[in-house]
């Protein structure tokens, strides 16, 4: 074998050799090696091993993975949080998202929760902070006197609605943005409709506590609240059965299932009590949805003081001007309960 024709063997095999080099370079980084689709969540402070971890069920190939991992030197910026994973993706495509930290948004929803500790849990189940964080955030007395809230009103601060929050948000990050949103929430348009009314945002909150408990229609909450605000305007007890209700949780366990509200329960010794107490309790006995709220904001226009729970329309609830009306509409109800066996 002449020179020139070792010459082009040895060159020939170079190039043979560079070329399958070079498509297993390419093959690694570029071949799509993601299987399914779904979101992919990173905790706080994760490792890259716990990273391979979590990520393996998505991926045809782990080796390539962790190869062009190291090459762009994904384990020195991970970022935490939830990201969604798409099929067909390739390496390269998977780590640049990874490294970039462009999260999927969570849509978190809470409604009308009775306590911190259930808006804690139900928050835990949607973002990476735990419960307890959460409720010790939610009751940090730093906080809530730099802002004018105190433990009886504090829970008027979270308006139950829709949010986008990043799946990672520390339990000190959700309060602070929920803060903010309160604040977008009572805009100049609530604001005056609140001074018309004769109260605070933190009143009307109490106030639509109540309207919620007291009835769950939407569309008889206006008639409720102007019941109440007509209570208020003229110095009368609200005397609200769920404010009761709320104060006898309070003593006998927050889990107490309370049907019937009785007459020695009216005795009760408490600030929630407001059969013995003029004007609102000391704060929300729940937290009121939008609803609620916009209900003491925009008041039906009547002159009822009184009303009952209805029989003939279940859910809803007979209206009264004047104290002998409201005593017949009262006994027909109690017979009704007694009928239907409801003791407490």
């Amino acid at each position: 074998m002449n020179l020139r024709k070792l010459f082009f063997l040895i060159f020939s095999l170079l190039i043979i050799i560079g070329g399958v080099l070079g498509y297993n370079i390419y093959s690694r980084i570029y071949t799509p090696n993601t299987t399914k689709e779904g979101f992919l969540y990173i905790p706080t402070n994760s490792n890259f091993t716990e990273v391979e971890s979590l990520v393996r069920p998505f991926l045809k190939r782990v080796k390539p993975f962790i190869w062009v991992a190291n090459k762009k030197k994904y384990p020195n910026t991970i970022k935490p949080g939830k990201y969604l994973i798409l099929k067909g993706m390739n390496n390269n495509q998977l780590i640049n998202l990874l490294r970039s930290g462009k999260q999927t948004f969570v849509k978190l929803t809470f409604n009308n929760q009775d306590s911190f500790e259930q808006l804690a849990r139900r928050i835990a189940q949607q973002i990476e902070a735990d419960s307890i964080s959460l409720l010790n955030s939610f009751n940090n007395e730093a906080f809530l006197r730099k802002n004018g809230f105190n433990k009886y009103n504090a829970i008027g601060m979270y308006i139950p609605n829709t949010y986008e929050f990043y799946w990672n948000t520390s339990a000190n990050e959700f309060r602070n943005r929920i803060l903010k949103e309160y604040h977008k929430f009572w805009n100049i348009s609530r604001l005056k409709k609140a001074e018309r009314v004769g109260l605070s945002k933190k009143e009307v909150i109490t106030l639509a506590s109540i309207v919620q408990k007291e009835t769950a229609t939407v569309s008889e909450r206006p008639m409720v609240a102007r019941l109440y605000l007509n209570r208020l305007r003229d110095k009368w007890p609200l005397q609200a059965d769920p404010t009761i209700i709320f104060a006898l949780k309070e003593k006998m366990g927050r889990n107490t299932i309370i049907k019937r509200v009785l007459s020695k329960d009216l005795e009760i010794n408490s600030p929630y009590n407001t059969y013995k107490n003029i004007g609102l309790p000391p704060g929300p006995i729940a937290m009121p949805d939008i609803s609620s709220i916009d209900a003491v904001l925009n008041p039906a226009n009547h002159d009822y003081y009184y009303m009952c729970a209805s029989i003939t329309s279940i859910g809803q609830h007979e209206f009264a001007k004047t104290l002998n009306q409201h005593n017949r509409n009262a006994s027909r109800y109690q017979s009704w309960l007694n009928k239907q066996g409801v003791n407490r």
